[in-house]
């Protein structure tokens, strides 16, 4: 197990039992975070609150607009649930906390075009920013997280016009519409408002995690896919490209940013930048693609040639043999749609993945860093555990 000396980053740290033997805790930090059942979100919930995290002890408010999930139960957070498209339901739910000294903002919500997802996106953010900048005296630091379209895209452009990797944080915008560049501009314009109050953007890329309510939870999409491989007595065959398949990937861990968005909140040098975050490796699916098999003990298969394979062919019309496995398996009930995000896996595996630096991220003193390969694993057991997957 490692210790958060700034940070030395293997799967395990800041993972010390919570001990409130010597009576209720005297809080430092008072942590908001907005989409707290998301992939970076369940990492923030479960890290701020443990006793040796920089900057507490932390007091934790979780905020996402469906009721508390089961899986979310023990999080030691006090979970409000909100829309934060509404102004009235954010007014009403979220000006009362006043004791708030940091934003986390790790949620987004889609549209059906990059056009909506500006308009949503930014309907949402804005809603926050009025209500908790003038309602919470002690803000002291927001952290956003966006992600690597910020160099390549948005999905209706992708790639058109996006920069030659490795990417830096000091890469111009690109010339399209992009919602990530909206939250920045909103942020930028609600911190101004208020004297002291500092920002950090975090610009992960594939994001390694657990959280059944992600809508971009490539490791549950996978690990779904190989159960009904395995269910059927199917090849696992790869549904993706000979680039995917053979090229070189990076992926950031969920616990990783999680920690890199606390440092960024709590050490005065990472103060109003923005840090790429990956796990500072790099792999090939062709090598996960054996892991993923002997996790499910599902027969591996290799790349085909020919007509591409995608997930979303390869799982049309599988809804009732999930069924069968949640029901067999007595997993958490799920349908297939909520654990499944097969548009996202056919993008992830059809495409030669840009790599992104953590130059400037170590230069200003955040030293995590994560195994790829066993970060998977780990995020595989927790789903298997948590009784999502069988």
């Amino acid at each position: 197990m490692s210790s958060w000396s700034w940070y030395s980053g293997a799967v395990g740290a800041a993972r010390k039992p919570l001990n409130q033997e010597n009576g209720p805790l005297s809080y430092e930090s008072v942590a908001l975070v907005v989409g707290i059942t998301g992939i970076v979100g369940n990492s923030l919930a479960e890290i701020l609150p443990r006793p040796d995290t920089p900057g507490g002890p932390w007091k934790v408010y979780g905020v996402a607009r469906r009721p508390r999930p089961q899986w979310d139960a023990n999080h030691l957070v006090e979970y409000i649930q909100c829309d934060i498209s509404n102004p009235k339901d954010t007014e009403t739910k979220l000006s009362g906390l006043k004791d708030v000294t940091h934003l986390f903002y790790v949620t987004w919500a889609s549209g059906s075009n990059e056009a909506e997802n500006c308009e949503i996106n930014s309907r949402m953010f804005r809603n926050l920013m009025i209500c908790i900048i003038p309602n919470a005296p002690k803000l002291r630091h927001i952290c956003l997280t966006t992600g690597k379209k910020h160099y390549m895209g948005s999905f209706d452009v992708f790639g058109i016009g996006a920069y030659d990797p490795p990417f830096t944080e000091d890469l111009p915008r690109l010339d399209a519409p992009n919602f990530y560049y909206n939250l920045e501009d909103i942020l930028l314009e609600n911190v101004a408002k208020k004297d002291g109050l500092t920002w950090s953007v975090h610009r992960p890329g594939a994001i390694f995690g657990f959280s059944p309510y992600s809508m971009m939870n490539l490791i549950c999409t996978l690990c779904v896919y190989a159960a009904i491989c395995k269910h059927e007595g199917a090849v696992m065959r790869f549904p993706g490209t000979r680039e995917a398949w053979s090229s070189y990937y990076e992926a950031s861990d969920a616990d990783l940013i999680a920690e890199q968005e606390i440092w960024a909140a709590v050490d005065p040098k990472a103060k109003n930048e923005a840090f790429n975050c990956s796990n500072g490796d790099v792999f090939k699916w062709k090598h996960l693609w054996k892991v993923l098999a002997e996790q499910f003990e599902v027969e591996c298969g290799e790349f085909e040639d020919g007509e591409r394979l995608t997930f979303a062919e390869l799982m049309k019309d599988k809804g009732s043999v999930w069924d069968e496995i949640v029901k067999e398996n007595k997993l958490v009930p799920t349908k297939l749609e909520e654990v499944g995000a097969w548009w996202l896996a056919d993008h992830s595996f059809g495409i030669e993945y840009p790599l992104d630096t953590m130059n400037k991220s170590k230069e200003h003193g955040f030293l995590g860093f994560r195994n790829s390969k066993t970060s998977f694993i780990h995020w595989i057991e927790k789903l298997k555990v948590s009784k999502i997957v069988p």
